[in-house]
């Protein structure tokens, strides 16, 4: 049984519904069609931090760009609908008790403001509104007077010699986002079919089709692989091998019940690595075990924090890759009983109050999924080797902020627009270039938290 379609797209996560939209909503295009065996959002977009910013490392300014151009779509879209999906702009900041990373900072933003992040402002504060997403300042705010760090952040280690609030990011619920756009894209005309891709049909070099596990066919000039952690399965389809892999990274949702942390926070990351705060009994049995040993030895910088949910709530989200490593992506995730142990423990060095909970916290949720990564951290947005082939993917834990200009870029690819200039440095014909593949060998900063 044979139907046809102008563009399928196999995912239904952030990115292809995003994609999906795109292309039948703002383009107006007619036999758009998302294929996906599961539910909408459900494999890894739901999953989320939920967190967007325009504070990306170099070595050009090409992420800073696309970020930019996706918050400019989120602001728009917000405004459009009374803010359905609750974009803040509270900012993220950035906390540290060491002086050498105090003057990196100031180096960070430095840079930052060169790529078009925004101006940096010193010790002359304004703070961020903890609802809406304007009027705000853009760029960032170094905070190294001790005086102005404990009249604005009192919560944090008194030992805090530096915070950088970096000003155009905050967070927005996934799901109003994600349903908004899928609800409105299938107004628009845009067909979803719960079933799985099997295959995709070509000839003389092009897409012609995708079959899918229901015995239908769907005859297609255009082909979008939007397959999350699964965008290397659905490439070999393709005979394609993508340079992408999987990590797991977890959340926990704590109950903050003795309110350590301010409900009108901004998302908190502290940027020093630690040793965890072990007693000696605690660190006897942790040195027997092999599989425990590490949780001794100094850990990495990153864990962060934020405050979840609306009037009433307590909760806090809490997030900490310290274990990050390349891995086989399965369903249900399994995670490591001693993640919200941990993850607690090394939030304690930027929030001590937090130390309350230690030995009787509350119980955590834990969730989680699998950031897909490319080598440099940037993603894949544009055209395969296939003609009529396309991938949007490799958006690691920047999917839902990246969303809506991955999209714009991918559409721009498929319909033959102009392309921005920061095109190539997401297309996947990047690694076919030399000279890019010598650029990676001094790449040293990928911008995950």
């Amino acid at each position: 049984m044979t139907r046809s379609a102008e563009v399928v797209i196999c995912g239904a996560g952030i990115a292809g519904i995003a994609v999906a939209h795109e292309l039948a909503v703002r383009r107006g295009l007619r036999g758009v069609v998302l294929v996906d065996e599961r539910p909408p959002l459900s494999l890894t977009s739901d999953k989320s931090t939920e967190a967007y910013r325009n504070w990306w490392p170099g070595p050009d300014d090409a992420m800073v760009r696309l970020m930019d151009r996706s918050i400019d779509r989120l602001e728009a879209l917000a405004h459009r609908t009374q803010n359905v999906f609750r974009l803040n702009r509270r900012g993220y900041v950035y906390a540290t008790a060491d002086p050498a990373r105090a003057l990196r900072f100031r180096q960070a933003a430095e840079t930052a403001a060169a790529q078009g992040a925004g101006p940096l402002r010193c010790n002359d504060y304004q703070p961020a509104e903890p609802e809406g997403f304007e009027p705000a300042p853009g760029g960032a705010d170094l905070l190294t007077d001790p005086a102005l760090i404990r009249a604005h952040f009192p919560y944090l280690n008194a030992a805090t010699v530096a915070v950088l609030h970096a000003r155009r990011c905050g967070w927005f619920s996934s799901t109003e986002f994600g349903g908004f756009l899928l609800d409105e894209a299938r107004a628009h005309g845009v067909e979803l079919i719960s079933a799985r891709v099997t295959g995709v049909e070509t000839a003389g070099g092009r897409v012609t089709g995708v079959r899918l596990g229901d015995g239908w066919s769907l005859a297609a000039g255009a082909f979008v692989n939007a397959g999350g952690p699964l965008i290397n399965a659905v490439a070999r389809l393709l005979d394609l091998n993508l340079p992408v892999f999987c990590e797991q990274h977890a959340k926990l949702a704590f109950h903050d019940h003795q309110s350590v942390v301010p409900r009108t926070a901004p998302l908190l990351i502290w940027t020093d690595p630690q040793r965890l705060p072990w007693d000696a009994a605690e660190r006897e049995i942790l040195a027997e075990d092999e599989d425990t040993r590490s949780l001794l030895e100094m850990m990495p910088a990153g864990a962060h924090t934020r405050p979840e949910g609306g009037g009433g709530s307590d909760v806090l989200l809490m997030l900490w890759a310290y274990h990050a490593h390349p891995v086989a992506p399965t369903w249900p995730p399994a995670f490591d009983p001693s993640f919200p142990e941990v993850v607690l423990r090394g939030l304690t060095s930027m929030l001590p109050g937090l130390a309350t909970y230690l030995g009787k916290a509350p119980r955590p949720m834990v969730d989680g999924g699998y950031y897909t990564k490319t080598r440099e951290n940037r993603p894949l947005i544009g055209p395969l080797p296939v003609a009529g082939a396309y991938v949007a993917g490799a958006y690691s834990g920047y999917g839902l902020m990246a969303a809506a200009g991955a999209a714009e870029l991918l559409a721009d690819h498929l319909t033959g627009a102009p392309l921005p200039a920061y095109a190539g440095a997401f297309a996947p014909a990047r690694y076919a270039d030399p000279a890019y593949l010598a650029r990676l060998e001094q790449w040293d900063d990928a911008g995950q938290l």
